[in-house]
C-alpha cells in the first residue's frame, strides 16, 4: 500500500486511511450463497492508499453462509428483515449487532465506507421494501442506517454508484478531505492551524458551493470568538456539507479562471491565451478536468506562486487514481 501522505498543516507523521467497506467488495465468500462481490476499483486501484476494514453484517451478526436470502419487508409494525422463504424476522439480532458493531468502529478512525449496494443490511440508499403489490426501491439496509445515524459527517458510497466518474471522484476526494481534517483536530490545534487549513482548501470548496464556502470562511474568520469544541464541531459539518455538494463543470471553469487570474501579469500572450483555450474546452467538455490543470500545475510550478501551490484543488488525491481524467 502506498504510503498516505502527511495532513494540511505540515504533519508529516504517516497516519494510514482507513476505510470501511462490505466484506464482499473485497472478495470475501460472504454473501448468502457463499459467493462473494469482489469491486476491481476497489481492491486493485483505491486500495493502494487506504487500509479496508471489512465488515459483512450476516455473518458477524451469526446467520452463518451459506444462508437463506433475505430481504426487507413492510408489515403492521413497519419495516422488519425477513428470510425470504421461511419468514423468520431477524429485525432484532441485526439490530442489537448493528448498535454493538458500529459503536465499536468509532475506535477505528475511519475516513470513509464503502456499501454494498441493494443489500437488506447494507444498502445505503432505494433499497427494495417488499409488501403487498410491487416491491418499492425506497428503503435503507439496518445496518447502513445505524451507521449513517452514528456518523454523520462521514463520506459514504455505495460500490454500484462509483462507477459514475463523477460519484467517484466526489467519494475519494471526500475521503481524502475528511482523513486531513481528522488530522487536524487528532492533534493540540491552534485557530492558526484551522486558518492555514482553511486556506489550503479554499479552492477546493469553492469548487463545490460557493455560498458554502463563504459561510465557512465567516465562521473561521471569527474563530476566536468561539469555544474550541464548538468551532470544531461546526467547521466540521460545515466543511463536509459543502464538499457532499457535486463540483459541476461551470463552478470548476469558475475556479480555473480564477486561478488564471494570478497569472495575467506574469504570462505572455500565447500562454494566456493557450490557458484560456484549456479552461473554455473543458467548459465545452471538449477535455477532461486534469488538461487544464495540469497546465495551471505547470504555471504554478514555473513562476512559484506560492499560494496556489499550497492549494490542495491542484491534487485532492493521488494522481495514481486518474480520477480527473474522467470528469
Amino acid at each position: 500500500m502506498t504510503a498516505a501522505p502527511s495532513d494540511a498543516t505540515g504533519d508529516s507523521r504517516p497516519r494510514p486511511i482507513r476505510i470501511g467497506i462490505s466484506a464482499c467488495l473485497l472478495g470475501q465468500p460472504v454473501r448468502f450463497d457463499g459467493g462473494h462481490k469482489r469491486d476491481a476499483f476497489l481492491t486493485e486501484t483505491f486500495g493502494r492508499f487506504v487500509e479496508w476494514v471489512p465488515v459483512c453484517p450476516e455473518v458477524e451478526c451469526g446467520f452463518g453462509t451459506p444462508r437463506e436470502a433475505m430481504r426487507l419487508v413492510r408489515v403492521e409494525r413497519g419495516v422488519r428483515l425477513l428470510t425470504v422463504k421461511s419468514g423468520i424476522d431477524l429485525t432484532a439480532p441485526m439490530e442489537r449487532f448493528s448498535r454493538s458493531r458500529v459503536s465499536a468502529l468509532a475506535s477505528e478512525d475511519l475516513s470513509g465506507y464503502v456499501l454494498k449496494k441493494d443489500s437488506p443490511s447494507c444498502g445505503l440508499e432505494r433499497v427494495k421494501v417488499y409488501g403487498h403489490g410491487a416491491p418499492v426501491r425506497g428503503g435503507r439496509g439496518l445496518f447502513a442506517a445505524v451507521l449513517v445515524d452514528a456518523f454523520p459527517h462521514l463520506p459514504l458510497e455505495e460500490e454500484g454508484r462509483l462507477a459514475d466518474p463523477r460519484l467517484r471522484d466526489n467519494f475519494v476526494e471526500r475521503v481524502f478531505a475528511y482523513w486531513r481534517l481528522r488530522g487536524l483536530f487528532a492533534w493540540r490545534w491552534t485557530v492558526g492551524d484551522l486558518v492555514r487549513f482553511h486556506t489550503a482548501h479554499k479552492l477546493l470548496l469553492l469548487a463545490h458551493a460557493p455560498e458554502g464556502y463563504r459561510r465557512l470562511g465567516r465562521l473561521v474568520a471569527g474563530a476566536r470568538r468561539i469555544p474550541r469544541r464548538g468551532l470544531e464541531q461546526r467547521y466540521v459539518a460545515g466543511f463536509m456539507q459543502v464538499l457532499a455538494q457535486r463540483a459541476t463543470t461551470q463552478r470548476h471553469s469558475n475556479v480555473l479562471q480564477h486561478m488564471a487570474g494570478y497569472f495575467k501579469d506574469r504570462l505572455d500572450a500565447a500562454s494566456k491565451r493557450e490557458l484560456a483555450e484549456a479552461i473554455d474546452d473543458y467548459r465545452r467538455g471538449l477535455v477532461p478536468l486534469v488538461v487544464p490543470m495540469t497546465l495551471l500545475r505547470h504555471h504554478v510550478r514555473m513562476l512559484d506562486v506560492t499560494y496556489l501551490s499550497g492549494q490542495t484543488y491542484l491534487q485532492p488525491h493521488p494522481k495514481e487514481l486518474m480520477l480527473r481524467n474522467h470528469v
